[in-house]
């Protein structure tokens, strides 16, 4: 049975998804925590816009948003060939996943540190090991229930837009649906983690909500324009690992069409 399901190339196509999938969500969860400045990476002057009467707004976003648009091109990909029981199957799996990894990391926090580790980075600038340990691993648990609560709402929402765009255009224009659903669920995300992490968690106000969601959704509209022609590169590269005629009944299956 394990050897049938290792030589069938539609089902190591689908483990591998998912294991990139999950990799990639756990990753952008872990450097999430870091922020940094788009434009200083082009040289740029802080971009200093102003909206909703906050002022001083500029490009700078969390690590995370690095990887985030490509979960939502692999959704769009496995929505396409598998359908949306099988992006639902993987985003749960990723978002128990991510728990338990939390779960892991707070459970490090308060294992009581060896006396030579404490400072055995102060050769390196850093001065106390456990407190650098507890500022990377030791989220906000607002943030963290945040961001699963978005990332698993903007996932379902990108099944559903995806499905319903395909249903008006058929088999053609898939870059019309992959970028309309990513555009889309990429607004809820933007929105939720915010609300969730900062409204709830740290009291921000709603004008700050707006203008800072604004701010990191131009941005992930403008990857998810910038990342359509990779779907269809991507597109073309599985018909040509599975076979068009394979290619052809996996598509038609993912749309209950078979």
């Amino acid at each position: 049975m394990i050897n049938q399901i290792l030589k069938d190339k539609p089902s190591k196509l689908f483990i591998g998804f998912t294991a990139f999938f999950v990799a990639n969500a756990l990753i952008a969860e872990c450097i999430g925590m870091k922020i940094f400045s788009l434009e200083k990476i082009f040289g740029w002057q802080p971009a200093n816009f102003s909206l909703f009467g906050e002022s001083g707004l500029s490009f700078n976003l969390t690590c995370g948003v690095l990887l985030w648009p490509l979960e939502f091109v692999m959704t769009d990909i496995v929505n396409e060939y598998f359908g949306p029981k099988a992006v639902r199957r993987i985003s749960y799996t990723a978002v128990i996943l991510i728990s338990y990894a939390f779960i892991m990391f707070y459970s490090s926090i308060h294992i009581p540190p060896a006396d030579f580790w404490i400072s055995s980075g102060s050769t390196k600038g850093i001065d106390n090991m456990q407190t650098a340990f507890n500022g990377i691993f030791g989220q906000g648990l607002w943030i963290i229930i945040g961001s699963l609560t978005a990332f698993l709402v903007s996932q379902l929402v990108d099944v559903t837009v995806f499905h319903r765009i395909k249903r008006a255009t058929g088999e053609k224009k898939i870059w019309l649906r992959a970028t309309g659903s990513t555009v889309v669920s990429q607004l809820v995300d933007s929105f939720i983690v915010l609300a969730i992490a900062f409204k709830l968690g740290s009291n921000w106000t709603w004008a700050e909500i707006f203008a800072v969601g604004t701010m990191n959704y131009i941005y992930k509209f403008s990857m998810a324009i910038i990342l359509t022609p990779f779907i269809i590169l991507v597109e073309k590269q599985i018909e040509k690992y599975v076979g068009h005629a394979t290619a052809v009944e996996m598509k038609l299956a993912a749309m209950g069409k078979k």
